[in-house]
């Protein structure tokens, strides 16, 4: 039987004047995740919280034993960010990361749209389950693969995708079959521009709870100088 325990922490950080961060966590829907709302652009915390609540409510609609269709619970969520930005921002828009993760039967099937991030550990093993959608990241994919890229400094931090904007994103999607003893971390670039990934490793690996867990890597955002709001969720496997 597939038993799984879960927190999440979000903090606004030593900067921000407001938090436009939002945690995901549902039991009875089995998802897990984060929704960050995009700067430069105005509403960011009411498309984070509207993102947040619409994917739950996408997968609770889901058909009983139906596999969820991830992409198009995305796509459903864009448009209700979408129609909200229609009337809070008419000319801009507003927008939000979104990457999260959802249990169906012994697997965790991860959804991400923006420079939020998933990783994994399994057998002391941490792996960064996602690529970010920024200009700088997708840039040196680009490279990787022998093509001449470009870009402004300034803007190397710029999302190239994100949910609330116009066009339907592209949703990168990845599935792990669940092993106990797993370990997930799902958090927002609050986070993930204070704390490297083998830090993120090991304090994750260490507590006997999840609770433990996002607070410790939070509070090592925060005292870093928190120039961000930093948020997670942590998700542990205990049996699978």
């Amino acid at each position: 039987m597939l038993s799984l325990r879960a927190a999440a922490l979000s903090d606004i950080g030593r900067v921000r004047r407001e938090n436009e961060d939002r945690c995901i966590l549902d039991d009875s829907a089995r998802v897990f995740g984060v929704a960050d709302g995009v700067g430069g652009l105005p509403g960011g915390g009411e498309a984070a919280q509207l993102a947040a609540e619409a994917l739950v409510e996408a997968l609770k609609a889901n058909p009983a034993g139906a596999e969820p269709d991830l992409t198009e619970a995305v796509h459903r969520v864009n448009d209700s960010v979408i129609r909200l930005g229609r009337k809070m921002s008419p000319t801009m828009g507003i927008g939000t990361t979104l990457t999260f993760g959802c249990v169906w039967r012994d697997a965790l099937k991860i959804a991400h749209v923006g420079d939020s991030r998933a990783y994994g550990l399994r057998h002391g093993q941490m792996a960064r389950l996602t690529e970010d959608h920024s200009v700088e990241n997708e840039a040196r994919l680009r490279r990787a693969r022998g093509e001449v890229v470009y870009y402004h400094e300034a803007n190397r931090n710029a999302l190239t995708r994100c949910v609330g904007q116009p066009t339907p994103p592209e949703v990168d999607i990845v599935a792990r079959v669940l092993a106990a003893g797993d370990r997930y971390l799902f958090c927002t670039d609050g986070i993930t521009r204070m704390v490297s990934d083998d830090e993120l490793g090991a304090m994750l690996g260490l507590p006997d709870n999840p609770r433990d867990a996002i607070t410790e890597i939070v509070n090592l955002a925060v005292r870093r100088g928190g120039p961000d709001n930093a948020s997670g969720v942590v998700v542990f496997v205990d049996s699978a």
